[in-house]
């Protein structure tokens, strides 16, 4: 079994991934989706956390050698950050949404200086909007941004296309593709929910039950 496959396995096993073609779940946005994704379950579950925690380090070793400092995503990429940073002995710093309201202001939680290399810890990449802010805000503080790690992406060509304009490389514990074909395999979906939850892919935002 592929880490990918692996990955894709636990977050089934524990439902922090669920699949429903016939009741679609509301996204924040708005969006009708048959798929709703929730890794912060994970960390209720000791030995898939620490699973995820292990591959978290070894992507961050194997394609990001030059790594500093870990930075998380608040709020979901917060622990996992740390968890990672911990394991790697690694400096590590979170980003806020927007800056503090009182005391210092500061937006950027930790030390760090400029010039440091950092890898931005994030637990899901939809649209990779949000995520990339984060890479903003650290590049506007001198650091020097390595990449990303996810847990899981979507795969979506506008997140793809994000990415490539902000010149930051993302790498993912486990993807979409990967998921539906276990799910598949395992008789979670059957070939018409394969077909329909494909179909969701290409046009998110405009999707709707038929």
């Amino acid at each position: 079994m592929t880490n990918e496959k692996a990955v894709a396995e636990k977050l089934l096993q524990i439902n922090a991934i669920r699949l429903n073609t016939q009741q679609p779940f509301t996204w924040a946005s708005g969006w009708k989706s048959p798929i709703y994704c929730d890794n912060r379950k994970t960390l209720s579950f000791p030995y898939i956390r620490d699973f995820v925690k292990s591959e978290l380090c070894n992507v961050i070793f194997e394609k990001f050698p030059a790594a500093g400092m870990l930075a998380g995503v608040a709020t979901a990429g917060i622990a996992w950050g740390a968890m990672a940073a911990d394991q790697l002995k690694l400096p590590y710093i979170y980003v806020r949404p927007k800056p503090k309201e009182h005391g210092l202001g500061n937006q950027i939680e930790g030390f760090f200086e400029p010039g440091q290399s950092v890898v931005v810890i994030e637990d899901l990449i939809s649209t990779g909007k949000s995520s990339l802010q984060v890479c903003e805000v650290l590049r506007a503080q001198g650091l020097i941004v390595e990449g990303m790690v996810s847990i899981f992406t979507y795969g979506f060509d506008v997140a793809s296309r994000a990415f490539d304009e902000a010149g930051v490389t993302l790498k993912s514990l486990t993807n979409y593709p990967t998921l539906i074909t276990l799910a598949l395999e395992k008789g979670i979906v059957n070939a018409d929910d394969e077909s329909t939850l494909l179909d969701w892919r290409k046009d998110p935002a405009n999707w709707r039950k038929q």
